[in-house]
Formats: C-alpha cells, structure tokens, sequence
C-alpha cells in the first residue's frame, strides 16, 4: 500500500517499469537494477514475461500500433487505470506504445518520467520515443548522432 508521500510503507518509492516485447522487455530487464531499493511494478504485453520476474507485480496489457486505433483507445485506457491504481513515484520505458502512455498518464500523476529509446533505432527514433519527449524529465537514446540539445540525450547503450 503506497503512503501519502508517494512510498509504500517500507519508504521505497514506486517505480512503474513498462515495455512491450522483444527487445523493448530485454532492455527493461538490464536498466531495472538501477531501482533494486525500490518497489519495482511491470507492465508489460506477455504473460510468458511474468515468470521472468517473479517477485514483481506485474500487469499484462494487450500490445496495439499505430495501425489499429481501436487498439491503442483500449491500450490507453488500460495504462491509465493502471497508473492511476499504482500511483509511481517514477515511470520507466524502453518502448513502445504501453511505454508512451504510461509516460503520458504518469506525468499527469506527478511521477518522475524516464524514456530509454530502443537500441535498435540506429537510423532515427522511433515514433513512440519522438511522441514521449515532451513527456519524459529524462530523455534518452542509444546513440550519440541521434542526440540533440534539446533531447533525447545520449547516456551509453544498455545491450
């Protein structure tokens, strides 16, 4: 149960930990270590993921792109319940679309917002990293020419 200054009761904070499959999960698993004193929640689209971390709450929403808007009304709605429920102190996201609203409805909670683009957009970033920008307090990439001054950063790869 998270207290009134936004810890649960032990006095970690609450770190909402999202990412869709493949190697959005894989890049969620190695930055997460960096919050082993806090509560860490997932959010993630396969249920095959939970047994990956099994001392974690984890929830599983279904995957959408830009492709089926129905999809992502349904995806949105979901990561609001969930973040309105969990009440982070911080949202973490490697991508994609779950990522992007969870930064989205978790800046509107007042959580710390942090967006890791994929290592995997060599060329440009991706649509869902562009869109999170303007939400996320830390933004970053994974390769220094896609840095800019005005974000994301550059602050090495995690693979």
């Amino acid at each position: 149960m998270t207290a009134m200054n936004g810890r649960n009761n032990e006095g970690r904070k609450k770190v909402l930990a999202v990412a869709s499959s493949g190697g959005h999960w894989t890049q969620l698993l190695r930055v997460t270590p960096a919050f082993t004193s806090d509560e860490i929640v997932f959010v993630t689209v396969l249920e095959s993921y939970r047994g990956q971390v099994p001392e974690n709450k984890v929830h599983i929403v279904s995957d959408a792109n830009r492709w089926n808007k129905f999809a992502l009304i349904v995806l949105a709605i979901r990561i609001g319940w969930i973040v309105a429920r969990e009440r982070p102190n911080v949202v973490v996201s490697t991508g994609a679309a779950p990522g992007y609203f969870a930064l989205l409805f978790g800046r509107l909670f007042r959580a710390r917002t942090i967006w890791i683009d994929s290592i995997t957009n060599i060329e440009h970033l991706s649509m869902s990293g562009s869109l999170a920008g303007k939400y996320a307090d830390l933004w970053l990439t994974q390769w220094p020419h896609l840095a800019t001054p005005k974000g994301p950063r550059y602050g090495g790869s995690v693979l």
